[in-house]
């Protein structure tokens, strides 16, 4: 099989095969993505994150429902916390959607994290760019629960969604931090439960201090937002339509491109540290770690060491 040319067609079969070589670190996998790499950059990626116990899986499979009966192809990458102790994960994200696996426009793949902090699989940007190549309209993209600081769902794509909950406590403790801030629109699940009315308020302050921290221009966009019971599929409708409205936005601006081009900017980046580091791990000279271990010289000092000692040996 062509994988490459098969997957530009659609398969699925070779989709699912692309993403599994890239996600073991396949070379095949490499390969396959720089000859469908030209062909990517028309998906909408489309981020849910929050909390755990947000519902965001629950969200997700009404939110392809919804995409559906507006005609258009769904992809969806859901993240899977891995194990510390085997490395397995139990990808049941996946299980919540299930009534749309039989559907020839909906692909759906969990991927485990395998150790990567930030809510996401260190291959989840090679995955998105698979099913863009593949044709589908939008991929979503499930994070595992985050914490306050995990923001790279922010860094990947077009439209971030934060999703919250009542009952957690301090619900916006939950996802203040970084999320709070670079949020494109924000759901609160499960709004039928006590506490909803507080916990909208809290939201709704928060976005306030946002607004007022920073200047908004004409252009500038002001996050909704949006009340949600996905499991009765309450308000799934408004928040497709708060993304669609987005999209328009960025690609009215010119900032969809913008952030397509940024983001592959830093992957080639990521990627390059990544080919670094291994290499100087492998070339480290065992008497300057020795020497840090034994406090005779200090990490600073042997980092670049070490350093000097890479690029010495490479010629440079």
């Amino acid at each position: 099989m062509d994988v490459a040319k098969e997957l530009l067609s659609g398969t699925i079969l070779a989709g699912a095969r692309a993403i599994r070589w890239l996600d073991d670190g396949d070379p095949r996998g490499a390969r396959t993505l720089a000859e469908i790499f030209p062909h990517t950059g028309n998906a909408h990626i489309i981020g849910i994150t929050g909390p755990p116990g947000a519902g965001k899986s629950t969200l997700v499979n009404a939110l392809i429902s919804e995409q559906r009966r507006r005609g258009r192809r769904v992809g969806v990458i859901a993240i899977d916390p891995s194990s510390p102790f085997t490395g397995g994960a139990i990808l049941g994200d996946r299980v919540r959607m299930g009534k749309h696996t039989l559907d020839p426009d909906v692909f759906i793949r969990s991927i485990g994290t395998r150790g990567q902090a930030g809510g996401l699989a260190r291959s989840t940007h090679d995955a998105c760019l698979i099913l863009d190549a593949m044709g589908y309209d939008l991929v979503l993209v499930e994070t595992v629960g985050v914490g306050q600081d995990e923001i790279d769902v922010v860094a990947l794509a077009h439209t971030t969604v934060i999703v919250g909950v009542p009952g957690l406590g301090d619900e916006i403790q939950a996802v203040k931090a970084g999320l709070m801030e670079a949020g494109d629109l924000f759901v609160i699940n499960k709004a039928d439960r006590d506490g909803y009315e507080d916990t909208y308020r809290q939201f709704e302050l928060m976005l306030h201090l946002r607004a007022e921290s920073k200047a908004l221009s004409s252009d500038d966009w002001s996050p909704p937002l949006l009340r949600a019971v996905a499991v009765k599929d309450e308000g799934i409708a408004e928040i497709v339509d708060a993304i669609d409205q987005h999209k328009a936005m960025l690609q009215n601006t010119g900032e969809f491109g913008l952030r397509s081009a940024q983001r592959e900017r830093e992957q080639a980046l990521t990627l390059t540290c990544t080919e670094i580091m291994r290499s100087i791990r492998q070339s480290a000279d065992p008497a300057i770690l020795s020497a840090v271990e034994k406090r005779e010289i200090d990490p600073y000092s042997a980092s670049q060491l070490l350093i000097k000692n890479w690029q010495e040996g490479r010629g440079t």
